[in-house]
């Protein structure tokens, strides 16, 4: 697998994610509660003018919007989850979360049912589609991998 872009930090988590979306005017992002929401929310904010859904492991026939408000980017009311762009959020891929490649390769097609050009963008960190072998399964156009690294300073 080819890497086409590197950088650093939360900036190029979104600007590289920016770019991949170039064009879409509709974003799914599918990921696990709690975990993955404030991430679709985070991704969201650089294409805030958009159509954007969000879509959680516990019901995936459900998809809400995404919206922009003063507090930032919020979960609205449910929505049609049909897109140009689905976008797979690492936590879907952790054991404990209990979804397996398989089904989201089939939500995914599901998202991008009536699309012409869509694309399968996954996002996720220290390279858990990878490590679980998601891309075996799953025809992604784009992985998204960062490492997180820690710090915790008494002062």
């Amino acid at each position: 697998m080819p890497i086409i872009n590197t950088s650093e930090g939360v900036g190029g988590i979104l600007n590289s994610f920016r770019g991949l979306v170039e064009g879409a005017k509709r974003i799914t992002f599918v990921g696990t509660p709690g975990f993955c929401t404030p991430f679709a929310e985070l991704l969201g904010f650089v294409v805030r003018d958009r159509e954007l859904a969000f879509i959680s492991s516990q019901d995936f026939d459900k998809a809400r919007s995404i919206f922009k408000d003063y507090e930032g980017m919020q979960l609205g009311e449910l929505t049609d989850k049909h897109a140009d762009v689905v976008v797979l959020l690492g936590g879907l891929s952790m054991p404990k979360v209990g979804i397996n490649p398989e089904k989201a390769k089939e939500v995914a097609k599901e998202i991008l049912e009536g699309s012409e050009n869509g694309k399968i963008i996954g996002v996720c960190f220290q390279s858990m589609f990878l490590k679980q072998k998601w891309d075996e399964i799953i025809n992604f156009d784009y992985i998204i991998n960062s490492d997180l690294a820690v710090e915790v300073m008494e002062v």
